[in-house]
């Protein structure tokens, strides 16, 4: 077919007329590109690997600082938390302090978590039970953990945070029965404990049976023991129960301690309500 002039001018318009509407058409069907996501880590502390020659290999360090710690020249109190491992109980314990900060029912306080490796190595005293022994050979080394806490990991923590001199201790199960061998034997090394279903079923119920003994040896300085037991048995019971006895009856007057029994609880569900009493106990939050 033919075209005259006047028809090949009219092509040509209508082809330009329709030309930047069909593009339009094109790009509105392209998708839009997504914008970029920026992917920022979350930092809740810091962990060391601390060289220990009393334990003989590094230990696993984690510290949580309260907000506002790098633009104060303040100093505070510190927590240290056993089986602190950042698998085990430091994010626990370091979010509830977050939340008594955030909402202002608790004091500012570092958070120092101090990991376990073998627990019954580190947590327990020496067993004279041939079971036990037998189970775990490794056991009843509770000493030189205590040596460790005292030595190499207070030390590091007061060169290089701005502490004020104000200590407390908290565990759980194992570690709470290590709480309260340190309250008993080694009294001056924290301000606080902690105690939370403590294992004091270890060695036959040997140390709430020394209690009385230790307790009278204290120098009456001020200490705070708070300690806490579900519905755990008689295993547990029972010495939770010789322990207390020896409380009421040797307990200087300025060691001051309480016994909370929490029925509704379990040796698995009780450590958390029982460590957010702690902190708005020990640490509750200076009135306005």
């Amino acid at each position: 077919m033919k075209f005259g002039a006047l028809g090949l001018l009219l092509s040509v318009g209508v082809a330009a007329n329709f030309a930047p509407a069909a593009h339009a058409h094109a790009l509105a069907q392209t998708p839009a590109q997504p914008p970029e996501v920026v992917e920022t880590p979350i930092v809740i502390g810091q962990s060391f690997a601390l060289p220990s020659a009393i334990m003989d290999a590094a230990r696993e360090i984690s510290v949580w600082l309260p907000p506002g710690y790098d633009q104060s020249r303040e100093r505070y109190p510190v927590l240290y938390v056993l089986d602190g491992g950042q698998d085990q109980d430091f994010h626990h314990i370091s979010g509830i302090a977050q939340l008594g900060t955030i909402v202002g029912t608790t004091r500012d306080v570092i958070v120092v978590g101090v990991a376990s490796v073998d627990r019954r190595n580190e947590l327990a005293l020496p067993t004279e039970d041939p079971e036990l022994i037998a189970r775990y050979p490794t056991q009843g080394q509770s000493d030189r953990f205590r040596r460790f806490l005292s030595e190499e990991v207070q030390p590091f923590i007061n060169a290089r945070y701005r502490t004020n001199g104000e200590t407390a201790l908290m565990g759980e199960s194992l570690a709470g029965l290590f709480v309260v061998e340190t309250f008993l034997k080694e009294p001056q090394m924290f301000d606080a404990y902690v105690a939370v279903s403590p294992s004091l079923w270890w060695d036959g119920g040997r140390l709430a049976r020394q209690a009385g003994a230790h307790l009278r040896d204290h120098s009456g300085a001020p200490r705070t023991l708070i300690l806490t037991l579900g519905d755990e048995g008689e295993m547990m019971q029972a010495p939770m129960d010789v322990l207390t006895a020896n409380l009421r009856q040797y307990a200087l007057p300025n060691e001051h301690w309480s016994f909370t029994p929490r029925p509704t609880e379990t040796h698995a569900t009780i450590y958390h309500g029982a460590a957010l009493d702690a902190f708005r106990q020990l640490y509750a939050a200076d009135p306005q």
